[in-house]
Formats: C-alpha cells, sequence, structure tokens
C-alpha cells in the first residue's frame, strides 16, 4: 500500500512516500524484535538508539532525540521574554558572611 504526505523537514517541503508493509516478529532470547529494511532504516535517518511509543495498537518507532537538544533556543527564547530571573532572592551562606573575603 502506498500514500503520500507532504512533510516539513529541514525548512524544505518535499513529497514523501509512504509504504505500508507485513513484517513478523521474531524471536530473541526472551523477547520479540523486528528487522527493518536498509530502506526505511535510511529514510527515517534511524540510528543503533531509537525510541518507542505504544499509541492504542500501533507502536512509533523515531529517531532517538539527542539529551537535552533544542535546551539552548529555549533559553534563548525565556531570556528574550524576560522569564529567566532567579525564582527566590540570592542569600548567603555563613561561610560567604564569617569567613571569605573578598
Amino acid at each position: 500500500m502506498r500514500r503520500s504526505a507532504n512533510v516539513l523537514d529541514d525548512r524544505r517541503v518535499y513529497l514523501q512516500s509512504i509504504y505500508a508493509m507485513k513484517a513478523q516478529l521474531v524471536r530473541i532470547g526472551n523477547s520479540r524484535g523486528i528487522r527493518l529494511p536498509k530502506v526505511v532504516i535510511e529514510q527515517a535517518r534511524l540510528t543503533d538508539e531509537v525510541e518507542l511509543e505504544v499509541r492504542g495498537a500501533t507502536v512509533v518507532i523515531t529517531a532517538a532525540r539527542k539529551a537535552r537538544g533544542g535546551w539552548a533556543e529555549a533559553a534563548r527564547q525565556l531570556h528574550s521574554q524576560g522569564g529567566d530571573h532567579l525564582l527566590d532572592p540570592p542569600t548567603s551562606t555563613d561561610f560567604e558572611e564569617a569567613e571569605w573575603q573578598w
């Protein structure tokens, strides 16, 4: 079965073909796995680590996101909106009061 969908990727819109196919679950120790064709892995830009999500009776496999991916941009946006101030006022410690020399 073949369908088409408009996909926004890397700021370019292109027509992507989506193929639905059947696959067999294979035994891997006490678990089960599925073999993905190389073309599917390449098209989905999958690496050795993926993320799995279950939506009802559907399993969604996506490329793993980088740890803290997008944090820098989120911090810039927070700063531009004035939301990057301390929640509590700064307080000094006993060490800073008694022993620290400036």
